[in-house]
């Protein structure tokens, strides 16, 4: 979701990657709630933040938005300028019913699109 929604408000300004400690198959529900704001991210694939890290990617901005227990196995890029942490709810270990779910992923969705868009405000 981060990554969706950093390429579709500033993708012109930040070349946006996205990678996971445990990449897999992009989650039902986040997939659906993106396309509740006409985004597809349906054919996105899920990569490995070590593999990104042994390539030697180099980065200005790292943000991570898993929680504070997983956040601490990300590996440290080096030259990064600014890393920053914004913990979110991971949507596969959400529980309840299909529609509680899907609320609690709309919740999720909205959040890191407010956080993203205050944290692009810091740059005008």
């Amino acid at each position: 979701m981060a990554e969706a929604f950093l390429r579709e408000s500033a993708g012109d300004r930040f070349d946006v990657e996205s990678a996971g400690l445990e990449p897999r198959e992009i989650n039902e529900l986040v997939i659906k709630v993106m396309e509740e704001m006409n985004i597809d991210i349906s054919e996105n694939t899920s990569d490995s933040v070590f593999d990104f890290y042994k390539e030697g990617r180099l980065y200005d901005y790292v943000i991570s938005v898993c929680d504070e227990s997983t956040e601490r196995q990300c590996p440290i890029f080096p030259g990064i300028n600014r890393r920053l942490h914004w913990p979110f709810p991971d949507p596969s270990s959400l529980v309840g019913t299909d529609e509680e779910k899907l609320l609690k992923v709309r919740k999720i969705r909205d959040d890191v699109n407010n956080r993203i868009m205050s944290w692009l405000n810091t740059f005008s």
